[in-house]
């Protein structure tokens, strides 16, 4: 059977965009009718409806996200680190959502009206650390990954530290299910559930591990790097179209791509200022990346871009989230995306 993404490339063209003065539009879910949800800066999530209109629901505390320019060293930590900073969304099974908050480092669940209840802030007695995704599978587990524990967290994302994790909560309690990974991003399971798929930011690459779930606790096993081991760019958000193939967004270098089921690169949008991606990727070679480096290299599509979501009714409107973005970009896919609904 062809693979329906070969010799595909997004027509710059034809993307379109929805969404108005958004704040870091980092995570976007979408429904069936045509809503979006998208995590806002402002400290909660904006809703805006099939017909453009756009409502922000917020949590209790305010996180502003001011403006920052390269010649700021601090930009980045005071970009990402003031206050509730809504970063990872998964649709929890009553429809609230639950929020992996990056500013507050905990995992929480907002109802549809802002309303917001703690789910957790320590594991094995510990601060979780940065929480950066949240995913709830088809048996009704919540998996979230930690990107570091370092305090500032901009030390692990400008360097290679491996202290990342990832860690479900079930009947029986939040517990660490696999650790040591390059600043860990977002996640996502197969098709048929059976592998877990791991995004490590500074690898660059993405690792999957075998899903367990036979006893009263979840295990990962078979742990192994999917694709190639160094995919060019930072990864940051992926997800699985209903070909098998793993779409990722390379945040910075701002490149949207996918690995087929066998593991092979196909570029499919690239947005990258080359020259401050060149110096990027060799800041980061060198053992170093400096947030004047970081805040250079971006688009202007979805600037940083990262995340993709599936949506429409039909699963094959592509929608893109970015850290410095204030509006979210969509174009039409060769073909539907997995659907959410089996495992979020």
């Amino acid at each position: 059977m062809p693979n329906p993404i070969d010799g595909f490339t997004v027509d710059r063209a034809a993307i379109a965009y929805v969404g108005h003065d958004l704040q870091r539009p980092e995570c976007i879910l979408a429904e069936p009718d045509g809503t979006l949800w998208s995590a806002d800066a402002r400290g909660g999530v904006m809703r805006i409806a099939p017909d453009g209109t756009q409502r922000f629901i917020g949590q209790q505390a305010d996180a502003r996200f001011g403006a920052a320019t390269a010649r700021d060293a601090q930009a980045v930590e005071q970009k990402f680190t003031t206050g509730t900073l809504p970063n990872g969304l998964a649709f929890a099974a009553n429809g609230d959502i639950l929020i992996s908050n990056f500013g507050t480092d905990v995992l929480e669940v907002m109802t549809r009206e802002g309303h917001t209840r703690l789910l957790a802030d320590t594991i094995d007695g510990q601060p979780i650390g940065k929480v950066n995704f949240v995913l709830r599978d088809a048996k009704g587990r919540i998996w979230i990954t930690v990107s570091t524990r370092m305090n500032p967290w901009t030390q692990a994302a400008g360097t290679r530290v491996r202290d990342g994790y990832v860690a479900v909560l079930d009947d029986t309690g939040l517990y660490v299910v696999a650790d040591g990974f390059h600043f860990t991003n977002e996640i996502r399971l197969d098709a048929a559930g059976e592998w877990l798929y791991i995004v490590e930011t500074t690898g660059p690459h993405i690792t999957r591990m075998r899903v367990d779930g036979s006893g009263p606790r979840v295990r990962l096993t078979d742990r192994e790097i999917f694709g190639p081991s160094h995919l060019g760019g930072f990864p940051d958000g992926i997800a699985f179209d209903a070909h098998g193939n793993l779409w990722c967004t390379l945040v910075m270098v701002d490149q949207l791509i996918a690995l087929t089921p066998q593991g092979d690169k196909r570029i499919l949008l690239d947005d990258g200022n080359p020259e401050a991606s060149r110096r990027l990727l060799e800041s980061m070679a060198a053992g170093y990346v400096s947030p004047e480096a970081m805040l250079a290299a971006r688009g202007s599509i979805a600037p940083w871009m990262a995340s993709i979501t599936f949506g429409g009714p039909d699963l094959r409107t592509v929608y893109l989230g970015s850290l410095m973005g204030t509006r979210i970009p969509f174009f039409r896919s060769p073909v539907a995306g997995l659907p959410l609904a089996h495992w979020n």
